[in-house]
C-alpha cells in the first residue's frame, strides 16, 4: 500500500489543530506518516498536539522561519510517495487521502492531484465549494488558483522541483505548483477532498492586500526560468492581466474597493478575457463604493444557504 506523508504546519491555531489532526488520523487509507510542526506556539496547541502525540510519527514545537521552513522541516522527514500538507486551521473530508492515492496510482505520469475544496468559516459552516476544471502549466502561470488543501504531490516529483521557496509567504504553495508542473502531469480529481477555513487571522483575510505583489512576484520569477520562460511568453499578457485580477480579488477582500477597481481595470486593458472573465469583482467593488456593500453581503448569505447541505459532508 502506498505510503503517504501528510505535514501539518502550525502557529497559534488552538481553536482549530484538533479538528485538522483528526481529520487525518480518521481517514481510512492505512498507510499515513503524520508529522506536526508547531512554530512554538502559546495558545495551547502544544498541549493538543501532546494528546494525539502517540498516532503521530514526528512532532516538534519550536520557533522557525515561517509557514514554508515549517513544511520543509516536514518534507526533510518525508518518507512517503506521496505527500501533502494541511493547514492547522483547514481539514480533509473523509476517504479524500484515499481517493487521492486512487488517482495517483492509476495515473503514473501525474506528478500533482487536486481535487475540489470546500470553504468554510470560523465556526466551521460552509460559505462556498470550489469546482475546479482540468488546468495547464500555463493555466498555473495565468493564476487560476487551486486549493492548497485539495493537493497531493508525488514525492519524487517535489525532490526534483526543490521544496517551498521560504521567501513566498502567501502565494508559496502556488509557486511550487508551477516548478511541479515542469516534472509530470496535473490531474483534476473531481471529488471534493479537503475544506479550506477563511476567517479573521487566516493570511488570506489578514494579510489580503499583500498578495498582488507576490503574484508579480511569480511572473518575474517564471521570465527569468530557464524552463519557464517560453511557456510564459506564450501567455504573458494573459499572465500579467491574471496578476492584477489577484491583487483586485485580495483587495475587495481586504475592503479595499477602490483600489480593486483600479487593478481590475488594469487587467481588462492588459488582457481583456482574464479581467471579465471576474465581472464580479468589478460589479461588487463599484457596489462598495457607492456604499451598497449589502448587496454583496445578501449575496454571500444567499450562497452560504444554498451550500448549507455540504457541511454534513465532514
Amino acid at each position: 500500500m502506498t505510503l503517504v506523508t501528510i505535514i501539518t504546519p502550525s502557529l497559534n491555531q488552538g481553536a482549530y489543530l484538533e479538528q485538522t489532526i483528526r481529520s487525518v488520523l480518521d481517514q481510512d487509507h492505512e498507510q499515513i506518516q503524520y508529522l506536526v510542526v508547531d512554530g512554538g506556539s502559546a495558545d495551547g496547541s502544544v498541549e493538543i498536539i501532546r494528546r494525539y502525540a502517540s498516532k503521530l510519527d514526528w512532532w516538534v514545537s519550536e520557533p522557525d522561519l515561517g509557514q514554508a521552513d515549517a513544511i520543509n522541516k516536514g518534507l526533510a522527514r518525508a518518507r512517503g510517495e506521496v505527500v501533502a500538507w494541511i493547514n492547522s486551521d483547514d481539514y480533509y473530508l473523509p476517504g479524500a487521502i484515499a481517493e487521492a492515492v486512487r488517482g495517483l496510482e492509476s495515473r503514473p505520469g501525474v506528478a500533482l492531484l487536486y481535487g475540489d475544496m470546500l470553504a468554510v468559516d470560523e465556526h466551521g459552516d460552509v460559505t462556498n465549494l470550489f469546482r475546479y476544471p482540468q488546468i495547464s502549466l500555463e493555466d498555473l502561470l495565468s493564476f487560476h488558483i487551486i486549493g492548497q488543501p485539495s493537493v497531493f504531490l508525488r514525492r519524487s516529483a517535489v525532490e526534483k522541483a526543490g521544496r517551498l521557496d521560504p521567501t513566498f509567504h502567501l502565494l508559496l504553495d502556488h509557486q511550487l505548483w508551477i516548478r511541479v508542473a515542469l516534472q509530470g502531469e496535473l490531474f483534476h480529481c473531481p471529488k471534493i477532498l479537503a475544506a479550506a477555513r477563511f476567517h479573521p487571522a487566516a493570511k488570506n483575510r489578514a494579510r489580503a492586500p499583500e498578495f498582488g505583489g507576490e503574484a508579480f512576484r511569480i511572473v518575474d520569477w517564471a521570465a527569468q526560468h530557464n524552463d519557464l520562460a517560453s511557456a510564459l511568453a506564450g501567455v504573458n499578457a494573459r499572465a500579467r492581466a491574471a496578476a492584477y485580477r489577484v491583487q483586485a480579488r485580495y483587495l475587495l477582500d481586504a475592503g479595499e474597493p477602490q483600489g480593486a477597481l483600479q487593478a481590475w481595470f488594469r487587467a481588462l486593458a492588459m488582457h481583456p478575457a482574464t479581467a471579465l472573465a471576474r465581472l464580479n469583482i468589478l460589479a461588487f467593488a463599484f457596489l462598495d463604493v457607492l456604499g451598497l456593500g449589502g448587496v454583496r453581503r445578501a449575496w454571500l448569505h444567499r450562497r452560504r444557504a444554498a451550500l448549507s447541505g455540504y457541511g454534513a459532508q465532514r
